[in-house]
Parts: C-alpha cells; structure tokens; sequence
C-alpha cells in the first residue's frame, strides 16, 4: 500500500490512556497486534513512529548461557558454520 502523503486522521483515548491506532494507519505502517511504537515529544507536538527492533535491543533476552561461559563473536561464527555444515550433511545424505 502506498504512503498517504498528509491526512489526519482521529482517535480517542480512553479513560486509562489507551487509543485505537486507525485501521489506515495500522495497514500504512505495517503494524499489528504487539508492534512496538516510540512516541517523541518536540515543540509541544507527538510524533509516533514504528519501533523496529534492532540486534542490540534483543541483548540478553536468553539470560545467561547455562554454563556460565561467554563466547567471543569468532567463536559464536565457528559454531553457527559448523552447525550449518551438519545440516547439509545430513540433508544431503537423505
């Protein structure tokens, strides 16, 4: 769907804060449920964006690794190759 160059569109806010983001704006945007919004506050005005996550916000989201080891990103490479290596092994020997 294209971007709709101006238009102003209407919601209402509930008494706990909560507004209904326009079916248009939703389908523009390409939002849906649990989308993560940013809202900024610049010269008394609001501007709402999609928040779109970036590797650095997913940090430390598994916790700690089980043994308590920290791998060096050369390590986490090796083992993701090799884990692909395995898999076309045995893909191939299907």
């Amino acid at each position: 769907m294209s971007v709709v160059s101006k238009k102003r569109l209407l919601g209402t806010m509930t008494s706990k804060g909560q507004t209904t983001v326009p079916k248009e704006v939703r389908e523009v945007l390409g939002l849906s449920e649990g989308a993560q919004v940013e809202w900024k506050l610049e010269d008394g005005k609001a501007t709402v964006t999609p928040r779109i996550r970036r590797a650095v916000d997913l940090a430390g989201a598994l916790g700690k690794p089980p043994n308590g080891a920290h791998l060096a990103v050369e390590q986490m490479d090796d083992a993701v190759a090799e884990a692909v290596v395995e898999r076309f092994l045995k893909a191939v020997r299907r």
